[in-house]
């Protein structure tokens, strides 16, 4: 058997439509987090925003590394999140955002404990889909199935 054959139907088996579907799936919680921002506010906009950043970050992984397991792709957004985040302990992100409108959508500006909380509910979300999205790809063809086994005399 070849390589290609003994890929086709596994999750990750075309990283070019894996790639596109993530480009797409970043597009959108862009949009999600902008549209958020519009209808809501206070707590449910902030939080929420908090968690659609990490959601973004997984889908940016996933366009980077396409065979990247929901695991790993769901950590390193909640990684590059968490240090995001601990970066604002310092000057840096606030003076940068002081300048930059994309700075301060992209490195934030103050550190706010609770943030991190909600950087993990967006990677555990954003693992949950990836993970019911990568199913349901390989799904289409789960080969043979099992039998019941023996059964006892």
């Amino acid at each position: 058997m070849t390589g290609i054959s003994e890929t086709r139907g596994t999750p990750a088996a075309d990283p070019l439509r894996t790639r596109l579907a993530a480009a797409c799936a970043a597009a959108a919680t862009v949009g999600a987090g902008l549209g958020l921002r519009a209808v809501a506010a206070g707590d449910v906009a902030k939080y929420g925003g908090d968690a659609l950043y990490t959601v973004l970050l997984l889908t940016l992984v996933v366009a980077l590394a396409p065979r990247a397991s929901p695991p790993a792709a769901a950590g390193s957004a909640l990684a590059v999140s968490w240090a995001v985040e601990f970066l604002q302990l310092s000057p840096v992100p606030a003076d940068l955002s002081r300048r930059s409108a994309v700075a301060r959508l992209v490195l934030g500006s103050t550190f706010n404990p609770p943030d991190l909380l909600w950087y993990a509910v967006g990677a555990v979300a954003g693992w949950g889909v990836h993970t019911a999205l990568r199913a349901g790809r390989a799904g289409g063809d789960p080969g043979p199935r099992p039998g019941p086994g023996p059964r006892p005399g």
